[in-house]
This record gives C-alpha cells, structure tokens and sequence, in this order.
C-alpha cells in the first residue's frame, strides 16, 4: 500500500470539496486505485481538518476503558470503522478494527495494555545452581512421555471401537439390503 504525503492528499481532497471531480473521476487521475481511499480521506478532513490527513508521529494511548467501549459500540450498532472512528475522535479507523479482531478472539483481556519488548533478566531471582541429578529428569521425563502415550492409546482404543462398530452397521445394512432383493423377486415371481 502506498504511502502519502499530507500535501498530496490535502490537494486532492480539496480538489474534490471544489468540485473538480468526484472520487471515481479523482481517483483515476492520481492513481489512488480505488475511490474508497479518497473517501476515507474525504471523511478524515471533514471530521479532523489537515490532522485527519497528517501521519501520526505520536502515538496515542487509549486506556483499557476506552477501547471496550469502542468496541462495544462498533459491536452492538451497524456502524462502519470510519464512522466510528469521526464519532470517537479517532484518527485511524484501521486501530479499532484492530480493537475488534483481538476482542473476538481472546476476549476483553486481549485489550488490556501489556508492556512491551523483551522481559528483564536481571530482576529474576537467582536459582540454586544444584546440578540436577539424571534420574529426577529421566523420570520426570519418563511419567510425561507415559502420560502422552496412554492418552494416544486412549484414542486409538476409541478409534478402533468406532471403526468396528461402523463396520457392524455396514454388515447389518448389507444383510437388510439382501433381504429386501429377495423378498422383492419371490414377490414379482409370485405375481407372475
């Protein structure tokens, strides 16, 4: 996707507001690729001024609060991101589809702020350095690697008792089948 410049998108939205075009026609002329781009520009300049065009060096921090409302609110009405956004006083409408995706798939908690980049190693308390005698960890190893085998047993008992069990239903299915052929032709030589 590519990136413009405030003077390059302020220019063509006012283009637009003057009524030099419409955004098919504008869209075509500056090779936007679709005509929806403008219009988000459109939108953004009409609800922000130059700031809905202008790319945020900042980043704004919205809290916990905030974000489920939004997404509440996006949730529960048949309104667009873009629109929801004007209303919130939200610059990018994209961050609140965002808000949405994460919400629907973790839940609330995937909203909540978390910190970021690597943990700190240094305010970890220190471990004794007791060398760990190999029998603890070949048993250790021993019961997780049992556990993980009795329960791909466990499965593959079930498996086996639903493939015979099918297998009894097709056998039973056939005899049926072979039961009404013959008692369909004794009938026809019957009526004959």
């Amino acid at each position: 996707m590519a990136k413009y410049n405030f003077e390059f998108k302020k220019k063509v939205v006012l283009e637009y507001l003057d009524g030099k075009g419409g955004t098919p026609y504008l869209s075509k002329k500056y090779r936007l690729g679709s005509d929806s781009q403008l219009r988000k520009w459109i939108n953004a300049y009409k609800a922000f001024g130059d700031e809905g065009l202008m790319r945020s060096r900042k980043q704004t921090k919205y809290s916990f609060e905030k974000k489920i409302s939004v997404v509440e609110s996006y949730l529960s009405s048949e309104i667009s991101y873009q629109d929801l956004a004007i209303q919130e006083g939200i610059t990018n409408p994209s961050m609140i589809a965002n808000w949405v995706n994460r919400f629907r798939v973790a839940g609330p908690d995937a909203l909540r702020p978390r910190r970021k980049g690597r943990k700190k190693t240094l305010d970890k308390p220190k471990i004794d350095n007791e060398p760990i005698t190999q029998e603890n960890s070949v048993v250790d190893t021993s019961a997780k690697h049992v556990k993980e085998l009795e329960d791909e047993l466990l499965k593959l008992r079930i498996e086996n008792a639903f493939l015979k069990e099918l297998r009894r239903l097709r056998l039973e299915d056939e005899v049926k089948m072979r039961e009404r052929r013959s008692s369909s032709t004794a009938s026809e030589e019957n009526s004959n």
